[in-house]
């Protein structure tokens, strides 16, 4: 309870200084401080189930009334705060194009770098703004510095998109890509370092990390990884676009040397917004995916891209903002809590199988399920022609079923009529 009424004492403070609620709208100020102020006087327990809050969190969210959007992982949608902010940069922009583009919102990406890196936990000179993780990732990917026989450590299970831009270094210079076949959920940190640790050799320059795995949540032991990868002076490049303000952690948490963020996720920014990080020492040796003409060892010359979305940056300090106010601690548990809430019922039944970890230390919010006798694009269609419960199907390598992905807006009630969907099925013929 210390620790509660200590972040009550540190939300007003904070709120005073937070530009969307000190400024922009100080009546959604006052009741965002005065609601949270109640939450966090409840017990954890009675936090999570306090669905008087959390209903007022959802009404700051435009998502459909028709549909309910359980696929939050894909890209997820801003609350009305940040939309504000989206548009009123967007008519500032078109007021003067050049002007309030390069000769004012340009100055604000200074600001909005120090936003950014206290809430990752590094120097704003670490941090560079970019579109999305694939992008972040690829710089990293694309900018190192390998020769023909440098060994690189990755999974099957890693991000597509990165697995191909290995591939390309592979094919272009003779770079050799190590992928582990990692069979999830596995709660066994000691076997999965050892799966890493035994791939690597005197050849291997990198280890690529998915700190939560896109298809079933699972979190990796990244730091223990990475921690054995610099004993023996292997860099880690993590790839966090599921993690990063989904579970409370900082970047270097992980003891990670690059790491690659899409906001538009589980930060709720505009779509299309991310980050690279880059530790400090490391930034003069990663060439730009674009030419730059800035310093080597300056994180600024990753943002040379040209003319860009500018309302689209900006707007990402407002989403900070609303996370901050809710809490990186509360978050996370709060989606822990609702993929618990779900999962927990559906489990009992015998034909459901669930392909993500129960253990908190190696699951959020996201969660892989099937259901015996049933194809995932069968469960996908029947959950969306029935129930209109919007969500996605994984089908690759060794993992296959269907991903549920609630949000802080996400209610219970939207979630029992998911467990009531699953239900139904189970009693249906197989397909």
């Amino acid at each position: 309870m210390n620790t509660r009424r200590t972040f009550i004492k540190q939300a007003v403070a904070f709120t005073g200084a937070v530009p969307f609620l000190g400024m922009t709208n100080p009546t959604l100020a006052n009741e965002f401080l005065k609601r949270s102020e109640k939450n966090l006087s409840l017990s954890p327990e009675a936090g999570l189930n306090d669905e008087d809050f959390w209903g007022w969190i959802k009404e700051q969210y435009t998502v459909s009334a028709n549909i309910i959007n359980l696929n939050n992982g894909g890209v997820s949608p801003q609350p009305v705060c940040v939309q504000d902010a989206h548009i009123k940069y967007y008519q500032m922009c078109n007021e003067g194009p050049s002007y309030y583009m390069w000769r004012i919102l340009d100055a604000g990406r200074e600001s909005l770098r120090m936003k950014l890196a206290d809430l990752a936990g590094c120097s704003p000179e670490e941090i560079a703004i970019n579109r999305n993780s694939t992008e972040a990732l690829n710089t990293v990917i694309f900018g190192l510095n390998l020769k023909a026989g440098d060994e690189i450590v990755t999974s099957k299970l890693d991000y597509p998109n990165m697995l191909n831009a290995w591939k390309q270094r592979e094919k272009r210079e003779g770079v050799v890509i190590k992928r582990l076949d990692l069979t999830l959920p596995e709660e066994d940190d000691t076997k999965l370092v050892k799966q890493y640790t035994d791939a690597f050799t005197r050849k291997t320059k990198l280890v690529h990390i998915t700190h939560m795995m896109n298809y079933n949540g699972n979190i990796l032991p990244a730091k223990e990884i990475a921690d054995e990868a610099q004993k023996r002076g292997i860099e880690i490049l993590a790839d966090t676009a599921h993690s990063f303000a989904h579970i409370d952690f900082k970047l270097p948490d992980i003891n990670c040397d690059y790491a690659g963020v899409s906001l538009h996720k589980w930060l709720c920014a505009p779509f299309g917004s991310g980050l690279l990080y880059i530790r400090k020492e490391k930034i003069k040796n990663i060439w730009p995916l674009l030419s730059s003409s800035m310093a080597e060892d300056n994180i600024r010359k990753f943002e040379t891209l040209g003319t860009r979305s500018f309302p689209s940056e900006m707007a990402i300090g407002t989403a900070v903002d609303f996370h901050n106010i809710i809490g990186s601690k509360r978050k996370e548990e709060r989606l822990r809590f609702l993929k618990n809430y779900w999962t927990e019922k559906v489990v009992k039944n015998p034909k459901v199988k669930i392909s993500t970890s129960a253990n908190p230390k190696h699951s959020c919010a996201l969660a892989l399920f099937s259901i015996e006798g049933w194809k995932p694009e069968d469960i996908e269609k029947y959950l969306f022609d029935k129930y209109k419960i919007h969500i996605t199907t994984i089908n690759w390598e060794n993992v296959q079923g269907v991903r549920v992905t609630p949000h802080v807006y996400t209610t219970t009630k939207e979630l029992d009529r998911l467990v009531k969907a699953i239900e139904e099925m189970c009693k249906e013929e197989k397909k």
